[in-house]
């Protein structure tokens, strides 16, 4: 069967001089070979564990409503696959397949994430999760195997605990090959004293608060070479609890979960203790990251270990408080005059711990120019083909001291949204016929910044692949491209 571009994928790419980088496509696993990869890990019994999710919205609907909260039971994905395009949902099950469509499609290199393996990171069954991980890891790794010029399967390491995460990374990194990783970067946990209740759970975010110390797995990621991407469900968690509706909870969701994970990476100082790494968030667009850049920068200006005394209860001038209340009181207030030690307790507790009070100690930023540098450089956000959203991350005048958020074209092939993937190419150049991105800054989507995020972490990455050479060229230019202008 041949095919062939459409005209308008095939206008696009006579315009452009470089490659197409999809930085986040899907892939559709084939269940019953995994399932036979985890007999063969595992056993049986899990094996059948494993089934339960495969038949996890019938079992579901078996729930009665009002039991629903009780045991943490949300409304997730139905229907979340293309069917009447059947070509596309053969293509996302098929590596020989989708090799050949990548120029139909206007691709030259894919990372191809889980779709059935995204479900795997966040399942709390601790025997069930990692062996499931290691025999997704596994039929990816081997059915890839001839197409890893154009076509990169990405890993699933579960994220639980630092243990199974470093497990995992040496059977899908060192042994396994495979150079791209997943990550969950929310990871729901019982609420101490409620263990029983599945619905009862808080979400740990690996980094600031954590219960863990995920500092030998960001290390162990320096040392091979990986960009730790986060791509989970903000799901089941917050306000995304509907027991009815999968649109509510789904609305925002990937966003939502990049923010959490993005904000305790920052806060929790990993980006600068592990300056060589590069981190992305995916499939949540980047309008939640500009947002959190900036906020992040007034939270600074007005609360770091300086600027905290501003607010220190003891710096307040009592006797001239006194001597305005004297003057201005009303005089429902001067008849309580003799509580004033009451009245001024509350948001000004002055025996707060000196030890707790600089709050972005752990984070190592010591000027705003430090948390422009991370976002700009090391932090990498996934933006999906038709979200017009994107532009924000490459206007500079919008963001604090200039800066240019890296946004990665995603296509998000495989899934509901991509009813039809020749269209994903054309709704992402879009952002250039409308006028809100250039063609330079096009570039950077969907090629530039990929090269970046993996090439920086890695510089072999793209060695053998169909675009080594055009990223080999484009390494340093793209790190001269990423520097922020100054102010002014």
């Amino acid at each position: 069967m041949p095919f062939t571009p459409s005209p308008e994928v095939a206008e696009i790419r006579a315009r452009l001089a470089h490659p197409v980088i999809d930085a986040d496509g899907h892939l559709v696993e084939f269940t019953p070979l995994v399932r036979d990869f985890l007999v063969e890990e595992a056993g049986e019994s899990v094996a059948k564990r494993f089934d339960t999710l495969v038949h996890g919205s019938q079992l579901s609907r078996q729930v009665p409503l009002e039991k629903k909260r009780e045991f943490g039971i949300s409304r997730y994905a139905w229907w979340g696959l293309p069917c009447r395009n059947t070509l596309d949902r053969a293509t996302a099950m098929l590596p020989g397949l989708m090799h050949q469509r990548l120029d139909e499609l206007g691709i030259d290199f894919a990372l191809l994430y889980p779709t059935y393996g995204l479900t795997i990171t966040a399942v709390d069954d601790a025997e069930l999760r990692q062996a499931a991980a290691r025999a997704f890891n596994r039929s990816t790794a081997e059915l890839y195997t001839g197409y890893r010029d154009r076509l990169e399967p990405v890993a699933a390491i579960p994220m639980f605990t630092p243990e199974e995460a470093l497990a995992e990374l040496e059977h899908a990194v060192a042994t396994r090959g495979l150079k791209a990783v997943m990550m969950a970067g929310v990871i729901p946990r019982p609420v101490p004293g409620a263990e029983a209740v599945r619905g009862a759970r808080w979400i740990d975010t690996l980094a600031h608060d954590s219960e863990h110390d995920y500092d030998r797995v960001w290390a162990r990621c320096a040392e091979l070479r990986v960009a730790p991407t986060f791509h989970a469900s903000g799901q089941g968690w917050g306000t995304r609890m509907s027991r009815t509706s999968y649109v509510y909870n789904h609305i925002g969701n990937f966003a939502a979960a990049g923010e959490a994970a993005c904000r305790s990476l920052f806060l929790g100082g990993v980006p600068r203790r592990f300056p060589t790494l590069r981190f992305a968030f995916l499939e949540g667009g980047v309008a939640w990251a500009a947002s959190l850049y900036s906020d992040i920068l007034g939270h600074w200006e007005k609360r770091n270990a300086r600027a905290i005394a501003h607010y220190d209860p003891a710096r307040l001038d009592r006797p001239l408080f006194e001597k305005l209340l004297a003057e201005h009181a009303p005089r429902e207030i001067a008849a309580r005059v003799d509580r004033l030690d009451e009245a001024l307790l509350m948001l000004c507790d002055p025996d707060e711990d000196p030890a707790a009070r600089d709050e972005f100690a752990a984070c190592g930023i010591a000027r705003p120019e430090d948390v422009r540098d991370v976002f700009t450089r090391q932090f990498f956000f996934g933006c999906e083909g038709d979200d017009p959203m994107t532009a924000i991350a490459f206007q500079r005048g919008l963001h604090p001291l200039g800066a240019r958020l890296p946004a990665l074209f995603a296509s998000d092939i495989g899934h509901w949204d991509v009813p039809d993937a020749r269209e994903v190419l054309v709704e992402a150049w879009e952002l250039v016929e409308r006028g809100h991105l250039d063609e330079a800054d096009f570039r950077e989507l969907v090629f530039g910044n990929a090269v970046r995020l993996f090439g920086e972490t890695n510089p072999a990455f793209f060695e053998g692949t169909a675009v080594a050479d055009a990223a080999r060229r484009a390494m340093r230019p793209a790190r001269e491209r990423s520097e922020p202008a100054e102010p002014g």
